[in-house]
């Protein structure tokens, strides 16, 4: 198996991960059992590995951690609004 599709599957599962929570905290407006902290630390480290694939021009990491960022954001976004 190529290494660029264990990498894109990878991100794939990785990324899909972040949905039910998503779409649960949107439909419920229900953010308590949620750290904001953790989501903050997330976010930030996730940003770097987005900048490190960006920087290394590698896809799988790119891809996967924009879209990761842009969900983990997303429930900062959602904690900070629905408190």
């Amino acid at each position: 198996m190529p290494v660029e599709i264990i990498g894109g599957l990878a991100g794939i599962l990785c990324t899909i991960s972040f949905l039910p929570q998503v779409i649960k905290m949107f439909r419920s407006k229900n953010t308590r059992d949620i750290s904001l902290l953790m989501f903050v630390i997330l976010s930030v480290g996730v940003f770097l590995w987005l900048v490190y694939g960006i920087l290394r021009k590698d896809m799988p990491v790119v891809i996967s951690n924009a879209a990761i960022f842009i969900l983990a954001l997303s429930i900062v976004l959602m904690k900070l609004r629905y408190k």
